[in-house]
């Protein structure tokens, strides 16, 4: 059974920086990416970014490249680092796994197949 667990939201100011991570288990495969989703209140969840865990090749939406950076350990976690935060990246962000993804579909929602319970971020003065 492959588990996720986010840990690291909370409030920071406009401008400012948080890490968001998650945690992995269950699995041996290597053959998978993680990606990052979000979902403001009223909103569809919506892709932020992605990593191939064995090429490291990144993947971001527009509204965050050059803000956010996702990276990974050696062992089985995924990092978010979010900098220049904006009150419009409030959200819940959401980790997942997704075994076997093609590259055009690493932002689509639908090919991860294990999520993560959730964390709040929210930016706010």
């Amino acid at each position: 059974q492959v588990q996720l667990v986010e840990s690291g939201g909370g409030l920071v100011q406009p401008g400012g920086s948080l890490t968001i991570s998650c945690s992995t288990s269950g699995h041996t495969s290597s053959n998978y990416a993680m990606g990052w989703f979000r979902q403001a209140p009223g909103k569809d969840r919506e892709f932020v970014s992605a990593i191939r865990w064995s090429a490291r090749t990144t993947f971001y939406a527009n509204s965050v490249k050059g803000r956010f950076t996702i990276s990974r350990d050696n062992k089985n976690t995924v990092y978010l680092q979010m900098n220049s935060l904006k009150p419009e990246d409030t959200a819940v962000y959401y980790c997942a796994a997704g075994f076997g993804i093609i590259v055009s579909s690493i932002s689509s929602s639908r090919q991860y197949n294990y999520w993560g319970q959730g964390t709040q971020v929210t930016v706010s003065s």
